[in-house]
């Protein structure tokens, strides 16, 4: 695992040790992404330049190799992973009835951590997955589930079109739009007062001391109530700024804070950009505006409807020195749907990577975030 891992070196190291590895690529351009069903359907990593270019999946070598399983998670990476939530709280499916929200009692459920999905259809730019397990929550409530995942390889006309922008020549584009589907396979309906399950996609990609996520929003007179910076502690303004319709972070791997913004102010995008290289990668999703939303934090909630849409992550040290990666996170997430035995709910999201010239960079950061890269540099340099 090193920043300067190619796509192929990525590629031959997930071939060596895992037994489902799946490699779509376009006859039109030399994008390709790599998913393996050993790890839930998870797209490990992509590439907008072929088997020689930058791979931006973050990739736990160490632990792939080691073949062992870890406590409380299996932290393989990869730049996009299906799970489901909440994760504390009342309704939380990452802790035991009954026990205190500590790290202790914290553990991911094995069926989005440890299990194999089974493959059942392949092209050359796409493949679907589906499994199917329980879960229990914190309330005592099972959930009798059946995962489907597919992941489809874009061409450039439509990741610009997902975007909403006419994207600028001199562009190297990798895209990909996973579908996942969640169905209530028991003979219960699910109920909000018992939980409801929402669909929670994460995405790890490495870091480095340039690296910025910038998360827009629809500003209003009462937005900061809406964009939540504590959960692992206040984020310092050296680390974090709110402006202009931005929420902007660093992305250095250097220290653990996270961020999430509720659906009354998030816009269906999160991203980050190199400010050094100018590459840019998106997170493009839906909302629900009147949807409830679950809460993860790790307390007994009075609202445990009314969480976060979009969370960004940047690892950092635990309190004894130890740490999981580093890697940075993005992360979206559906609503929470009441479904009745056999009913099914599908959420959407679509990964965009753009490199190459830094004059074309720049012009889609100016229309996406109305800033230059050098102006996103600029935050953090003055700090």
């Amino acid at each position: 695992m090193t920043d300067t891992a190619t796509f192929e070196q990525d590629v031959n190291f997930l071939r060596q040790h895992l037994d489902n590895v799946v490699l779509l690529q376009s006859a039109a351009d030399s994008s390709m992404v790599l998913v393996t069903g050993d790890y839930q359907a998870r797209v490990m990593t992509s590439s907008a330049r072929g088997m020689n270019g930058k791979s931006y999946g973050w990739i736990n070598y160490p632990l792939i190799a080691s073949g062992e399983y870890q406590p409380h998670i299996n932290a393989y990476g990869g730049e996009e992973r299906c799970w489901l939530g909440p994760e504390g709280g009342q309704y939380g499916l990452f802790f035991p009835p009954g026990k205190p929200f500590e790290f202790e009692h914290w553990q991911t459920p094995g069926l989005i951590d440890t299990a194999a999905f089974t493959m059942v259809s392949q092209s050359d730019t796409e493949v679907v997955y589906t499994k199917e397990g329980a879960l229990q929550n914190y309330a005592g409530t099972v959930f009798k589930v059946g995962i489907e995942r597919k992941v489809q390889l874009l061409d450039k006309a439509e990741a610009a079109r997902q975007m909403g922008v006419q994207l600028p020549d001199g562009l190297s584009v990798v895209a990909y739009r996973t579908e996942n589907k969640l169905t209530n396979t028991g003979t219960e309906a699910w109920q909000e007062r018992s939980g409801l399950p929402s669909i929670w996609l994460l995405g790890m990609f490495t870091p480095s001391d340039k690296t910025v996520i910038v998360v827009p929003f629809r500003q209003q007179d009462n937005a900061r109530e809406f964009i939540h910076d504590d959960y692992f502690g206040k984020i310092p303004p050296e680390r974090l700024q709110v402006r202009d319709g931005l929420v902007l972070m660093k992305a250095d791997g250097r220290a653990r804070g996270k961020i999430g913004l509720e659906p009354a102010i998030a816009k269906p995008m999160a991203g980050s950009v190199d400010t050094e290289s100018g590459a840019i990668t998106l997170i493009l999703f839906s909302i629900s505006p009147a949807g409830r939303y679950v809460n993860s934090r790790w307390e007994q909630q009075a609202a445990p409807y009314k969480g976060d849409v979009v969370n960004c992550y940047n690892d950092g040290p635990l309190a004894d020195g130890s740490q999981m990666g580093p890697f940075y996170e993005l992360e979206s997430s559906s609503d929470a749907r009441p479904l009745l035995p056999g009913d099914s709910m599908t959420y959407r999201q679509t990964t965009v990577h753009l490199e190459g010239s830094r004059t074309a960079l720049d012009a889609l950061a100016q229309e996406l975030w109305q800033l230059s890269i050098a102006d996103i540099a600029a935050v953090f340099n003055k700090q």
